[in-house]
């Protein structure tokens, strides 16, 4: 039977040790171009939903982000202030606001993207296949496993 030693607490304090420091050390690589808009983490956070879902809802990414409705409003207004989103009634329902990338919003986002690929890019450059394919059903499953 294959060895659980990776189940004790101590291991598992290890694991998340590591997880917030991927996640900080991933976070820091694009502040300098965070910076020059004078945008922060929750700006970031958004902005990868909006790449990901082009056309989501305000509904949809509070959900998402899991943050208060006045948090996403103030992170909105930033984004739309620097063109960066733009928002669109939906024509089925105009009661709902559809979030896109304006102007300049995908050429930061792409900006953002190029200071951390890197990192991610030679991490999995320098695993084998197989870790690399554990790693992401792994991090699926913290994401999607039960608390």
């Amino acid at each position: 039977m294959k060895d659980l030693l990776y189940l004790k607490d101590e291991q598992i304090k290890d694991c998340i040790q590591l997880l917030i420091n991927a996640y900080r050390e991933t976070l820091s690589d694009p502040k300098d171009v965070l910076k020059k808009k004078s945008l922060g983490f929750a700006h970031l956070r958004t902005m990868y939903l909006i790449d990901m879902e082009s056309g989501i809802s305000v509904n949809e990414l509070l959900y998402k982000l899991k943050i208060t409705k006045q948090s996403l409003n103030r992170v909105l207004k930033d984004l739309k202030r620097l063109k960066i989103i733009k928002q669109i009634k939906d024509n089925k329902d105009t009661r709902r606001r559809l979030l896109y990338f304006d102007k300049d919003g995908q050429k930061i986002h792409n900006e953002v993207f190029e200071a951390q690929k890197k990192r991610i890019f030679n991490a999995l450059k320098d695993s084998d296949p197989n870790s690399v394919i554990k790693f992401k059903d792994v991090l699926s499953k913290i994401i999607n496993g039960k608390k």
